[in-house]
């Protein structure tokens, strides 16, 4: 089983349309893992129909019983996080500040606050339009641990490939360098860096490549938009060949991508032309590298 993971240095170079059709090439090949759960839209284009959905606990959050607590402040100060005020002369947990360290049960002399597992998103198995299955989830708003909730999707991406025997895994990551990226990055085994001919595209692919070595993955490069900015093109050419990544290929700009978006399309179902030859020959290309 060879898994795919498809990450970028910053938003918006166009990582998911692009991980979104490679899936559509991949078809019934494949299974889909949408692992960019703090901000997931691969359900978008992949149009699917939910069959199985679990609730994801991870963390705890701090809650007070008011019938137990004798009010002497022991919690409130010595939470570094301000999450305990008072609140109509009761103690009160904020929920979006607490950190969930259980410092305050700890020093609670009348044992009044318990630390509960939240509920932080949901995670999802779907069948979807190429007529294979998508494993996806949503992180709830103000939720953290995104990086376990990675984890649990590749995870389930990886029991659905062995149980189906599908060769291979696309994961649609996140962008940056973060928690979730680093989750993302586990247990791959080759990754595609999007990146686009910026200097902010420049810096963050830069980025984005030291935390892959460190994992010691093979790594090849698509330039999205390859044609706004030929100096920087050409920066990024350099790069590759310092760091011996693979070019994939140059994508040049095409508004199509955008009108395939608003339609629910990946783009090699909307063009037919220049763009889906591209990605086609990537997606040969990718298949084989190691």
């Amino acid at each position: 089983m060879k898994e795919i993971v498809i990450i970028s240095g910053k938003g918006g170079t166009g990582k998911t349309s692009i991980t979104a059709s490679f899936a559509y090439l991949g078809g019934k090949d494949v299974i889909v893992a949408d692992c960019d759960v703090d901000a997931a839209d691969m359900h978008l284009l992949m149009q699917p129909d939910i069959g199985r959905s679990e609730d994801f606990y991870s963390g705890l959050l701090a809650e007070i019983n008011q019938e137990k607590c004798i009010k002497c402040g022991k919690c409130a100060d010595v939470c570094r996080w301000d999450a305990i005020p008072i609140i109509d002369n009761q103690y009160i947990v904020q929920a979006l500040d607490c950190e969930g360290c259980g410092y305050c049960a700890r020093v609670c002399p009348t044992d009044a606050i318990r630390m509960i597992e939240q509920n932080v998103g949901d995670w999802f198995i779907s069948d979807i339009k190429t007529g294979t299955k998508m494993v996806h989830a949503k992180l709830g708003v103000g939720a953290e641990n995104s990086g376990k909730l990675v984890a649990k999707v590749k995870n389930e991406a990886k029991a659905l490939a062995e149980k189906e025997e599908k060769a291979i895994i696309i994961v649609d990551g996140s962008p940056g360098i973060g928690c979730p990226v680093v989750s993302s990055l586990s247990g791959a085994n080759y990754v595609i860096l999007v990146t686009e001919p910026s200097v902010s595209g420049i810096h963050d692919l830069k980025r984005v490549y030291e935390l892959v070595k460190k994992f010691g993955i093979k790594a090849g490069c698509i330039i999205n938009k390859a044609d706004i900015n030929i100096k920087k093109t050409n920066d990024i050419h350099t790069l590759l060949k310092e760091e011996n990544i693979d070019l994939i290929c140059e994508i040049p700009y095409d508004e199509n991508f955008t009108k395939a978006m608003t339609m629910g399309k990946t783009i090699v179902e909307f063009d037919n032309g220049k763009i889906k030859q591209i990605l086609e020959d990537s997606w040969e290309k990718i298949k084989i590298a190691n």
